[in-house]
């Protein structure tokens, strides 16, 4: 039996849904802005492909079945948002799409436990520590697993960093300029905790205080973007009451993680959190924003280099922060910052599609590679997790060996005088 999503009036996305469909007039500027139409060359693979799929559902005239695969293929990284002329809001419409689509969508075994261990390990550093290990462990048996398990042991760096506890408050260096709140981040804690110790360090040497409210988790980005909408709104609702209000910003050094933060009023919509979710949204920054706004201490000269900035999706497209990440490499004497071709394309990293996609990921991924070796760069900086640990892994087989860090990493060297650091 076909399903097919029923436009419901009460449903609180609707309006924002509907909003989406009747701004794109299927110019196709957002086709070549899609990594998945870059890749495929499907139409139904593009932007303009999949809002008309999801409209004709919506209204009954396309089963979902026959949507849902163009639709799941989608990384949600809203490029082409970006390159779109009319505004189309696409983000107001692909993941509220997916949350209605999880209640009536069919999965298969594999699937569902596949789903059922990300949202159940991802989101919570000391289960993803742990199995982050039996995943090490389990790497060399790969090839006895099966396929739409392996994609997540390819991912995993060679070890495991050390467990590092970071104090409820750092306090600013000289006088303090500002009072902040950080968002600590899931797999950032176990796969690089050294970020959080970079942006705290850049942040106090700033003269930023810095607090880590105890009581926070997952933004929810993971349950949101995958459709598990209850998980997300609860996530949501928790830190609500967990971050302070007496803070002059909100900060995130995981791109994913601060678009998901802005999307609070999305997931909380038509509830009585929704106001509290909008205050919130608007006191949220990414790190490098902050300080470029706030205005960076002068970093000492370091060892000349040159860096390749990439731009993390959730930063350049869903947050609009481009310039800022650049500006305070270039602040540092000694670097010189240089462009990725094709830079605005996604690497292939978005939440858990390596794993639900691991083929068009893997492609992603490798271009994105051969693209950084292209600009003979040293290092390559970014501003998210995700894009790290994917960048990482497709540049381990490369002939010349390229340093992968956060840009508050870099800063952390320069101020501490450190030109070289042992590679993540």
């Amino acid at each position: 039996m076909k399903h097919a999503i029923p436009a419901d009036p009460s449903n609180p996305w609707l309006s924002h849904m509907t909003e989406a469909v009747q701004k794109c007039v299927h110019c196709g500027f957002c086709l070549p802005a899609c990594p998945t139409y870059v890749a495929l060359g499907q139409e139904m693979d593009s932007p303009r492909g999949r809002i008309i799929l999801m409209k004709e559902v919506l209204e009954g005239t396309t089963a979902l079945e026959a949507a849902l695969p163009h639709v799941d293929r989608c990384l949600g990284c809203l490029g082409c948002e970006t390159a779109c002329p009319s505004g189309v809001p696409y983000r107001d419409l692909i993941s509220p799409f997916r949350q209605m689509a999880m209640k009536t969508r069919r999965l298969g075994l594999m699937a569902k436990l596949r789903r059922w261990s990300l949202l159940q390990t991802l989101p919570y550093p000391g289960r993803f520590r742990l199995a982050a290990q039996l995943g090490g462990m389990a790497r060399p048996f790969r090839g006895l697993m099966p396929a739409s398990m392996r994609p997540m042991l390819e991912l995993l760096p060679p070890s495991l960093p050390a467990k590092q506890n970071f104090p409820e408050i750092t306090p600013a260096q000289g006088p303090c300029r500002a009072r902040v709140a950080l968002l600590a981040g899931c797999a950032q804690q176990v796969l690089a905790p050294e970020i959080n110790r970079a942006t705290l360090a850049v942040l106090s040497k700033n003269g930023v205080e810095v607090i880590i409210p105890r009581e926070q988790g997952c933004c929810g980005a993971l349950a949101w973007h995958v459709g598990a909408g209850e998980q997300a709104r609860t996530a949501a609702r928790k830190n609500l009451a967990a971050f302070p209000q007496d803070v002059d910003a909100i900060l995130t050094n995981a791109a994913g993680c601060g678009s998901g933060l802005h999307e609070y009023p999305l997931m909380l919509a038509g509830t009585s959190d929704e106001p509290a979710a909008k205050a919130f949204a608007h006191r949220v920054q990414d790190v490098s924003q902050f300080l470029a706004n706030l205005g960076l201490i002068a970093p000492p000269e370091v060892q000349p280099m040159t860096v390749a900035y990439h731009d993390a999706c959730h930063l350049s497209h869903a947050q609009g922060v481009r310039s800022a990440p650049r500006e305070l490499l270039r602040a540092i004497p000694g670097i010189t910052v240089v462009e990725i071709p094709d830079g605005e394309i996604c690497c292939g990293s978005a939440g858990s599609y390596n794993v639900d996609q691991p083929e068009i990921a893997a492609d992603l991924g490798r271009r994105k590679a051969e693209a950084i070796r292209k600009t003979g760069a040293q290092w390559v900086a970014a501003g998210n997790i995700g894009c790290l640990t994917q960048i990482a892994a497709h540049l381990r087989s490369g002939p010349q060996p390229i340093r992968v860090v956060h840009t508050m990493e870099i800063l952390e060297m320069a101020y501490a005088g450190q030109a070289d650091k042992a590679d993540r």
